[in-house]
């Protein structure tokens, strides 16, 4: 697959170069077909296809949201005051990954993101969709983050962690697609990570606690998605409220994207 990815970039430039010497594509269009080469460098997620714009009402009820046929519920609170650092105050239970970036946005606008436990969950989702489609994921990304760095620091490392490119050898043990399952409770790797169901991302409050950031101009609340991917079970995740806000945005959560344990058996991915 690698060897034919590597045939059609040949291909491409070939044409590119033809083209160019003739004087018959401006700059722009060059740019524009070396755009379509990296994107035949990258070949589609095995999940792509359930990435899907489908518009749905947001229903709320109590604290659970249904999109569809989708629902994400909230329980418990991040007890700032318990110095139990490792058992889970706070749950958000899922039956599926957002199908698209519609969903996301409503699902964070609508009840997610006015909680800290809610905020903090939707990283495995958008390291997810980014998986499934880069273009989404990063979308996602920039509602769910504090700011455009943020995002960048993110996608930087995931783009070399999730998507296999023609520089990875086969069987590349750096390449972890199931990293975003990797957060969710029940999922370890002696099982390939297969979370329980419904999905459910267990969260608690970091000794860090809760820190006003006059320069950010808000207040930054620490916690833990306690997970058990990796030796340490706590996964750091900043969350951040702008002043007057009523939501919450994500401005640190690196320990959610760093290598857990190598897979072991087939991962069957997630709905």
């Amino acid at each position: 697959m690698k060897r034919n990815f590597l045939m059609h970039y040949v291909a491409l430039a070939i044409i590119v170069l033809g083209l160019a010497s003739c004087g018959n594509v401006s700059l722009g269009d060059l740019e524009n077909l070396g755009k379509a080469a990296e994107g035949l460098m990258q070949p589609k997620d095995q999940w792509h296809s359930l990435v899907k714009e489908t518009k749905a009402d947001a229903q709320v009820a109590g604290n659970t949201l249904t999109y569809g046929s989708h629902t994400y519920t909230v329980n418990g609170d991040i007890d700032f005051n318990n110095n139990d650092h490792r058992t889970p105050t706070a749950t958000v239970t899922f039956t599926n990954i957002p199908s698209g970036y519609a969903e996301f946005e409503a699902v964070y606008n609508g009840l997610l993101g006015k909680s800290l436990q809610g905020t903090a969950a939707m990283v495995p989702m958008a390291i997810e969709i980014y998986a499934r489609d880069a273009n989404t994921g990063k979308k996602c990304f920039d509602l769910l983050c504090n700011s455009s760095s943020t995002v960048d620091g993110i996608i930087r490392i995931l783009k070399t962690k999730l998507v296999p490119s023609e520089y990875s050898p086969e069987d590349d043990k750096y390449i972890q697609r199931y990293m975003a399952a990797a957060l969710l409770k029940g999922a370890v790797n002696s099982n390939a990570y297969a979370p329980e169901e419904p999905y459910t991302v267990e969260l608690c409050a970091s000794p860090n606690g809760v820190q006003d950031s006059p320069l950010m101009g808000g207040t930054t609340y620490y916690l833990y998605i306690l997970a058990h991917g990796w030796d340490s079970e706590q996964r750091a995740v900043d969350v951040f409220q702008p002043a007057g806000s009523t939501t919450y945005k994500v401005c640190n959560c690196p320990s959610t994207y760093t290598q857990c344990k190598n897979i072991m058996g087939t991962w069957a991915g997630l709905k």
